[in-house]
This record gives structure tokens, C-alpha cells and sequence, in this order.
């Protein structure tokens, strides 16, 4: 998609957040309704606008992070994505602002809670508000045996996929209104057992504890919590446990990508609690 991008600059916040910035700013306001607009990976369409909400998403430098990022920007929202990659956050950053000039990056840990605390900062700073909060950050580990896992592998498995969501949604809580959403990532092993990864299962499973229990507290304050169960996703992850994966039998980040924006645009008082998208082949 070929237009004009904003001057780009970076700065350190007041909050100690790197953030990458474009020259405009963010609207604040704006109502959902259809456009024409052409995605990247494909022919032009009507499209569901978001144009003045607040994204945030964690992981949004890669993967389905990135794709999810994309098709919001696509959409209209202003929609800052934070990693620990910072060069690869970089990089992301500037493919979306080929989209949008709404778009922020900032760096996080989500396993550290003061990094956690910089990044809500800066959302409130710069926003004021958030409408969607994107739970994405994960990692997985090499296949082992449960007597092979080693104790550090774990802990930084549960650290990130578990505490790390509990940490983000915590603090992004004070800024959630009515009518947001919370997403959690959570992959289709927040129900299946896959041996050989129990540090990984583990953590999905409880994600999905923890979305369920948040669904329920959130409800009174009309808050929309999502539980994002994705099969098997052509994303860099196989690498970490199954490099030989027959990446042809998967489906796509960007289809899970709009799955999701799907869901988002509904109308504020419906809600698709778990959104399960698999290959049609079934499993790999």
C-alpha cells in the first residue's frame, strides 16, 4: 500500500519508556462504521472501521501480534505495541505506519513488573484512555520431558505467558472503560494437552483460568474479555520446539488477525467469549 508516511522521531518519555512516535498526533474520537480501504495482503474491500479506539499490544512485534496490530491500524485505531525486541519493534513499527500514523512502540518485559508499570504510563500519557487491550506476549520452550524440563525453563515460561498477562492486565485496568476488551492470547493449548511441552500447556491452561475469573469480575463494569484460542499459526514459534512443522498446514497470523478485529467490532453488548480458529485440516 503505497502513501505518504509522517517524520518519525525517538524519545525517552518522562516515564523511562523508549517510544517510537509519529509527528501526529492520535485522534481521540470517532464512530465505528464501514470504509473502503486495501489490506497489504490483498484486493480492496469493506472493511470494519475502530477509528477512535486505543490498542495496546504486547508481543506486537512479530507473529500474530503483528498481524493483529496491522489489521487495527487498518482499521482506524491508534494502537502502540510494545516487545523486548527492540529492533524487531523497530522494524514492526515501520511497517505499520505504511498503514497508519497512529501508531506508538515502547519497550517491556512483561515478566518485569516496574517495565509493566512504565508501559501503562505511557499508554495513559499519550491516550489517556485504552479501549483494547491484546494479551499476546508468549514464548515456548524446546520439547523435553517433564523429567528433562529444566527448572529455569519453567519459570520463564509461566513467568511470561501467565504472570505476565496477570501483570499487563492489572495495571491496564484503570483505564478500561465501558465497552473495552481485553483479548488473551492463549492458543487452542489452553484445552489440549501436548506432550513433551508442560511448562507451555501449563501456562495456557491457567490463562484461560485467569480469563475466565476476569470475564466474570469485568462484567459489572461492561468490560469484554475474549479468549483467543488459535490452532496451529505459521509463526516463529515453531522454531522453538518443532523446526521440521509442515508450515503449509497452517494457517496464517493475518487470518487469525481477522478473526479477531471480527469479534472486536461488534456491537458493545454482544460478546464472543472464546474464539476458536483452527486449520481445516485439523490437527498437524
Amino acid at each position: 500500500m503505497a502513501r505518504k508516511t509522517e517524520k518519525t522521531k525517538t524519545s525517552k518519555n518522562k516515564t523511562g519508556a523508549k517510544s517510537v512516535r509519529a509527528t501526529a498526533s492520535a485522534p481521540r474520537g470517532g464512530a465505528a462504521g464501514l470504509k473502503r480501504s486495501r489490506h497489504p495482503h490483498g484486493p480492496e474491500r469493506a472493511v470494519q472501521s475502530l477509528a477512535g479506539k486505543v490498542a495496546l499490544v504486547t508481543g506486537g512485534n512479530r507473529g500474530i501480534g503483528l498481524a493483529i496490530a496491522r489489521a487495527l491500524a487498518l482499521r482506524g485505531a491508534s494502537v502502540l505495541i510494545s516487545g523486548r525486541d527492540q529492533k524487531a519493534l523497530e522494524s514492526a513499527a515501520r511497517q505499520l505506519r505504511k498503514i497508519s500514523e497512529r501508531v506508538r512502540a515502547a519497550h517491556c518485559n512483561v515478566r518485569d513488573p516496574h517495565s509493566v508499570e512504565r508501559l501503562l504510563k505511557l499508554v495513559a500519557e499519550e491516550f489517556g484512555r485504552l479501549d483494547i487491550l491484546i494479551n499476546n506476549a508468549g514464548l515456548a520452550h524446546p520439547s523435553r520431558q517433564i523429567a528433562e524440563l529444566s527448572l529455569a525453563e519453567w519459570q520463564e515460561v509461566l513467568e511470561t505467558n501467565l504472570t505476565g498477562m496477570f501483570l499487563v492486565t492489572r495495571a491496564a485496568l484503570p483505564l478500561l472503560g465501558a465497552g473495552g476488551v481485553v483479548v488473551n492470547n492463549l492458543s487452542v493449548a489452553a484445552t489440549q494437552v501436548f506432550p513433551g511441552m508442560a511448562a507451555y500447556t501449563a501456562s495456557k491452561h491457567g490463562a484461560l483460568g485467569l480469563t475466565k475469573t476476569l470475564r466474570e469480575e469485568l462484567r459489572p463494569r461492561q468490560i469484554r474479555v475474549i479468549a483467543l484460542q488459535a490452532g496451529a499459526t505459521d509463526t516463529a514459534i515453531w522454531e522453538q520446539f518443532w523446526p521440521e512443522a509442515p508450515r503449509h498446514r497452517m494457517i496464517s497470523p493475518e487470518t487469525v488477525a481477522e478473526a479477531l478485529v471480527s469479534a472486536l467490532a461488534l456491537p458493545e453488548n454482544a460478546t464472543v467469549s472464546d474464539l476458536i480458529i483452527t486449520p481445516t485440516g485439523g490437527p498437524l
